[in-house]
């Protein structure tokens, strides 16, 4: 079975520009992920019909708003495999996603003695967080904050 590249490209309008003579190929997705039609279509949907704080009021536009996006957390749950839709969290984007785990999973499970593992490409913004474990978790022993391609000891 092949990928159809080609197909998936299709549902993304930014892919059909072309820069210096060549169809573009995007890679700074950890920064800015390009969208994809549907995302788009929806999104524009929503703050034309419907805009509204989630799980935060009692009007009709709010409890609609919440609706949807259970609706959503409940297909991508399927999607996933996960157990049940409450497993899954939404985050704005990957760093607020590290700094949660980081400051959830990490405070509770991070202990003197273990070691993060990071490559010599993790981006500033995601080792901070892991430092700060580090650091929340040191009592006293010997340890040094996650650098750019080191075994960091707690």
């Amino acid at each position: 079975m092949t990928f159809p590249v080609e197909r998936v490209r299709a549902d993304f309008p930014v892919l059909t520009r072309e820069v210096n003579g060549l169809p573009l190929a995007y890679l700074d997705s950890a920064a800015s992920a390009q969208k994809p039609a549907q995302v788009i279509e929806a999104e524009a949907e929503f703050y034309r019909h419907g805009y509204a704080a989630v799980h935060r009021g009692i009007h009709t536009l709010s409890a609609e708003a919440t609706q949807r996006m259970e609706n959503v957390r409940t297909r991508a749950a399927a999607f996933l495999n996960a157990r049940s839709p409450e497993e899954l969290v939404f985050v704005r984007g990957t760093t607020e996603g590290i700094n949660l785990v980081a400051n959830s999973w990490g405070s509770a499970e991070v202990h003197a003695g273990d070691n993060i593992i990071i490559t010599q490409m993790e981006h500033h913004a995601n080792i901070v967080p892991l430092a700060d474990a580090v650091r929340a978790r040191r009592r006293g022993t010997a340890g040094d904050p996650p650098q750019s391609g080191r075994n960091v000891t707690a």
